[in-house]
C-alpha cells in the first residue's frame, strides 16, 4: 500500500485522473478529511472539496511504478 497527496482542482484534472486510474487493474481509494471514496468514481471525487490536496491510497504495490509514473502530473510535493 502506498500514499501520495494529489491535487485535482478542475473537471478537466478530474476527467484526466479517473482516466488515468481506470487504466490499472488495482483499487484506489481518495481521503479527504472523514471521507474516503474510490478514486475511479467521478461522481464520487466531485462530492469531494477539491480545492484541497487529497490523499490517494493506492492499494496494492502491483505496478506501482507505471501508477506513480502516470500519475506524475497530479502529485504534490
Amino acid at each position: 500500500m502506498k500514499s501520495v497527496k494529489i491535487n485535482i482542482n478542475s473537471i478537466d484534472k478530474v476527467k484526466a485522473f479517473v482516466n488515468v486510474v481506470t487504466r490499472f487493474d488495482n483499487d484506489f481509494d481518495l481521503i479527504a478529511g472523514r471521507y474516503v471514496i474510490d478514486a475511479k468514481s467521478i461522481m464520487g471525487i466531485f462530492s469531494l472539496d477539491l480545492s484541497q490536496d487529497l490523499e490517494l491510497v493506492i492499494q496494492k504495490d502491483t505496478d506501482i511504478d507505471a501508477i506513480m509514473d502516470a500519475l506524475k502530473d497530479f502529485i504534490v510535493g
